[in-house]
């Protein structure tokens, strides 16, 4: 599993850690890791002896970083020349071992000079930063990477915010990220994600500083595997455990039979569907069991779906109602979410689970689409807090909170090609089944939304897919985490 840790955590654990070690030799690590990663890069394009290296060097450690893992570049053969954006805050002993190895120090940016580059390394600001670029090491590195040189950032991209993921104004766009100790959180959600690119984490010995608890994971197939229902010998569909999905109309059947080809998929032993679909329903999957309605007459489960497709009449708000008033674990998506009563959902005892895009979730908390898509991670948090459920916050990073103090969880997998029509009804019915098998909230909601990413990657394949395909991919994407 992957851990993200706050600024202030890897700053006391950072201070802790040097407490232990020779004055210095954590930077020497750090720069000792940043060095291979852009040996690596140089050796794709080329060689690293004659390559040219740029590096950008800012204040602080971070700057130290940079200017000894340049000093280590130029004493395999690179040509390395340093720009410093705050020569009267650099870190002096770092510069003069990069002049003795043979590197240049630029002390300010005769950008006409430069020549060729190679490889650009950004180490301009450090996790400290805040508030975007300023505006003249904002020019500096559009003109130093017009030319689509590869850039390497230390730590993470200069700009971006690492505690939240957020980008206030002008940020490095960089093709890859090497990062100490721990992730940030700011590595792992968009849009700050978006500008790390590859990311290399170097051990630099400080696990054992860090806390147990970290502030974000991200879930990997091993930890998957770890939770993906499997029936045993004495299993029948009854005790696998029975999936209600209330979804579709007259207008939207199709919903119904997405949500429901995500459930027959998501490890219950049955599926049950209750509404106007089940026509539709019962032509596509002959297996389901179906009932008009209202849900809570339509036999026992052990978890219920509710709101993809519904539409916006009485009976549909009805039937949220119903479900919402079930004493087993509820998901809520897609129009569910508008008819859903805030109260009703506040006071359940069962675990409830909600879904929204970033559109959905602006509405909930009553704010503008803009403010959760730049800050994903608060709203996510505040949306948990606020309707005491566990949230899946749907988008180009998905990210899953609880109420209380657990990390929250950034799933990684997916691909663009999934911002296509019912998608996210395939998901409900796949993590509503989860619940049914009796995953708890918090775990359902991450493999659900592990698999279905993994499922939709396999689908597309780099070309256009539809909801229906990623549904199909399902199956294959749960073998390949088990294998």
């Amino acid at each position: 599993m992957r851990h993200a840790y706050s600024v202030e955590t890897v700053r006391a654990a950072e201070r802790a850690l040097m407490e232990r070690l020779p004055e210095g030799a954590l930077m020497q690590r750090a720069a000792a890791g940043l060095a291979v990663a852009c040996c690596d890069l140089l050796r794709r394009n080329g060689r690293v002896y004659g390559s040219r290296v740029l590096l950008l060097v800012g204040s602080g450690d971070n700057g130290g970083d940079t200017l000894y893992a340049g000093a280590r570049l130029a004493r395999r053969g690179a040509g390395v020349r340093a720009l410093l954006t705050s020569p009267d805050k650099v870190h002096r002993q770092a510069m003069a071992a990069l002049l003795a190895a043979g590197g240049q120090v630029l002390g300010g940016p005769p950008l006409g000079a430069l020549g060729p580059v190679d490889l650009v390394v950004d180490g301009i600001t450090g996790i400290g930063g805040r508030g975007g670029l300023r505006p003249e090491a904002a020019e500096l590195v559009r003109a130093v990477t017009a030319g689509h040189v590869p850039v390497l950032a230390v730590d993470l991209p200069s700009g971006v915010e690492a505690d939240t993921g957020e980008v206030l104004g002008e940020a490095v766009h960089a093709d890859a990220t090497v990062t100490f100790g721990t992730y940030k959180p700011g590595l792992l959600v968009d849009p700050a994600a978006g500008h790390a690119g590859a990311l290399r984490l170097v051990d630099i010995g400080l696990a054992e500083e860090l806390p147990d608890r970290p502030d974000l994971e991200a879930l990997q197939y091993a930890d998957v595997a770890a939770l993906l229902p499997v029936p045993d010998a004495g299993s029948d569909k009854y005790r696998r455990g029975v999936v209600g999905v209330a979804a579709g109309s007259e207008r939207y059947p199709g919903a119904a039979v997405l949500a429901v080809a995500g459930a027959l998929r998501g490890g219950a032993g049955a599926v049950r569907y209750a509404g106007p679909g089940a026509d539709a329903v019962i032509a596509r999957f002959p297996e389901t069991l179906v009932h008009p309605g209202p849900p809570s007459r339509a036999g026992r489960v052990q978890a219920w779906v509710a709101g993809p497709g519904l539409g916006d009449s009485s009976a549909s708000a009805e039937a949220v109602a119903d479900v919402l008033a079930a004493d087993v674990p509820v998901l809520v998506d897609a129009d569910g979410l508008r008819l859903m009563d805030a109260a009703a959902v506040r006071a359940r005892t069962a675990a409830t689970v909600l879904t929204p895009h970033a559109g959905e979730a602006a509405a909930l908390l009553g704010v503008g689409r803009e403010e959760v898509e730049a800050g994903r991670l608060a709203a996510v948090r505040e949306l948990a807090a606020r309707y005491r459920a566990t949230v899946l916050l749907k988008g180009s990073t998905t990210l899953v909170a609880e109420p209380g103090d657990a990390p929250v969880r950034v799933n990684p997998t997916g691909t663009s090609w999934l911002a296509t029509a019912g998608s996210g009804d395939v998901l409900s019915g796949l993590t509503g089944s989860l619940l049914a098998a009796g995953l708890a909230p918090r775990d359902a909601a991450s493999v659900g939304a592990y698999l279905h990413g993994l499922a939709a990657r396999r689908a597309a394949d780099g070309a256009p897919v539809a909801a229906q395909d990623v549904a199909d991919a399902v199956p294959a994407a749960w073998r390949d985490v088990l294998a």
